[in-house]
């Protein structure tokens, strides 16, 4: 009850309909975070917190353009759409569109930074050479 509560307040305070009454696709957004995305924090976490396991790049690689890719089309949704005609309160004003796209744009920062250590960072980014036989 206290987190559904919650959910209404955030969704009212921050005008964020889709929290309340997600569209379709913002629902394949949510399967895909929890299906997809929430088993590979353990492993992800796992690999930075040892250091040094290069095999965790192409996963971060996948999970990172994923996740920045969702976030686009959110943002999209969140700065051009009608909010007008929604059942739950949207951003009426720029000042409130702006406020809720800060609530999201950290979702696409982070998947952009590991997205970019995975690609040009030296510890993750090095071939290594093989010994010739």
């Amino acid at each position: 009850l206290k987190l559904t509560e919650l959910l209404e307040w955030y969704a009212v305070t921050f005008r964020d309909p889709m929290m309340m009454q997600p569209p379709e696709w913002f629902k394949a957004f949510m399967y895909c975070e929890a299906f997809l995305q929430m088993p590979f924090f353990p492993i992800a976490a796992y690999a930075f917190i040892k250091g040094g396991c290069k095999w965790i790049r192409t996963p971060a690689i996948i999970y990172s353009t994923h996740v920045a890719t969702s976030l686009v089309a959110i943002l999209a949704h969140i700065l051009f759409h009608d909010f007008s005609k929604s059942e739950h309160l949207g951003p009426r004003t720029q000042q409130e569109r702006l406020i809720l796209l800060s609530i999201y744009i950290p979702y696409l920062l982070i998947p952009l930074l590991i997205l970019f250590t995975m690609l040009y960072s030296p510890q993750y980014n090095q071939v290594e050479k093989r010994k010739r036989k």
